[in-house]
């Protein structure tokens, strides 16, 4: 039997980095894992800081009756009580429990939002470039993602955002450090962005959402910080999770946070709440939840990115190989070199299959919004960056 028309087009427009991935996996086992140069795939690859390691033995050990049942489909009240402690930190305003919902990672928190706002037909905005998801996730609930232009150096636009603004409009969806760009909006951004919200709002009686998805908001460089997005615009959503962070991306845990300040707040935490439900997966893992409770603050060190991120930026200027300057994350957004050696397409699909010749492993921009650009994910070993110098370096050569 065939499958939906609809899922066979997202699938062929959305798989392409677990198809790099998994390209990775053959030309290993061909060539030897140490002759491959992998950065198609962001899985952080340190491990989770040892105040997490203390939690996981600790809940482990503990022998609660009851531990593994259900709970409230928004999650154990001690575990949202923790994380309002975080947000409200970040924030630098007071969050209770009540505004938190637990999710299964920030995929399932996006989606819960999607599926409590989003009536078919609903659109929301998104700065291009965007993780490559969004689109599917909003498709998932009947919306529409509408992809807008970008500043030369990845800034948020607001003209654009603003020509893009319509009574369909729903919410305005941002990824700061963003995803594939490393790049951190600042506040002024995010300012504008909430006043010409608030304006549209008045203009035409709907206010749309801000949503901002943070899974990297502590990977940030330079001493830069992350806009509290809570104290400039009231209608505001944070998704988030510890899958970056605290490198936990296949424990599944997540969040929702609601601006208290939202005059629909109780309505959206409510409406959360309930897709986590009919969504399928009814609530956030339960083990997990209990760790996190316990080790929220734990500190991590992030030092070792900013040694990768120095090592591929040296090794892509050896190459000739031009980039954005990462502010956060770990991801290179590379610009498609000029050929040098030969006439042929300059799209990224075509210069990554071209780098996959020199097993190398890289990530087309066409599927974040942005042709001509890709992707390179630097949380790799040291010596996988290093070794790939000349082969970065043959491969821009020969293009």
């Amino acid at each position: 039997m065939a499958i939906a028309p609809h899922i066979k087009e997202a699938m062929s427009g959305s798989s392409f980095i677990r198809k790099m991935f998994e390209d990775g996996i053959q030309l290993k086992k061909k060539f030897g894992e140490e002759n491959v140069f992998d950065f198609s795939l962001g899985n952080p690859d340190l491990e989770p800081p040892e105040g997490v390691i203390t939690a996981i033995k600790e809940e482990a050990a503990a022998d609660v009756k009851g531990s593994h049942g259900y709970m409230p489909n928004p999650g154990y009240p001690e575990t949202r009580a923790a994380i309002a402690k975080k947000i409200s930190i970040e924030q630098n305003k007071q969050i209770s429990g009540d505004n938190i919902v637990m999710s299964v990672g920030a995929a399932g928190a996006l989606n819960s939002v999607f599926k409590a706002i989003l009536s078919p037909g609903d659109e929301v905005i998104v700065p291009a470039p965007f993780f490559v998801e969004y689109r599917s996730y909003a498709a998932n609930h009947g919306g529409k993602l509408i992809p807008v232009p970008t500043n030369d150096d990845f800034s948020l636009n607001i003209n654009e955002i603003k020509k893009a603004l319509s009574q369909k409009t729903a919410a305005v969806l941002i990824n700061s450090p963003n995803n594939p760009t490393g790049k951190v909006y600042s506040d002024d951004d995010i300012i504008m962005l909430s006043d010409t919200l608030t304006a549209h709002g008045e203009a035409c009686g709907r206010k749309p959402y801000l949503i901002a998805d943070e899974p990297y908001r502590a990977i940030i460089y330079n001493d830069l910080h992350i806009a509290p997005v809570f104290q400039y615009y009231d209608d505001a959503i944070i998704v988030s999770s510890f899958a970056k962070d605290f490198s936990l991306p296949g424990e599944r845990l997540g969040y929702i946070a609601v601006n208290p300040a939202s005059s629909s707040a109780a309505d959206v935490i409510a409406a959360c709440g309930y897709a986590t439900r009919v969504l399928g997966y009814v609530n956030a893992p339960a083990f997990f939840q209990r760790v996190i409770a316990r080790c929220w603050d734990a500190k991590a060190d992030y030092s070792s990115y900013v040694n990768r991120r120095n090592s591929l930026t040296a090794v892509l200027n050896k190459a000739g190989i031009p980039y954005a300057e990462p502010e956060g994350a770990f991801y290179l957004f590379c610009k498609v070199p000029e050929r040098t050696v030969t006439e042929g397409e300059m799209t990224a699909g075509a210069f990554c299959d071209h780098l996959k010749k020199y097993n190398i492993l890289g990530v087309p921009g066409a599927g974040f919004g942005k042709e001509g650009w890709f992707r390179l994910a630097y949380c790799v070993s040291e010596k996988t960056i290093v070794k790939s110098e000349a082969a970065f370096c043959k491969a821009r050569k020969e293009w």
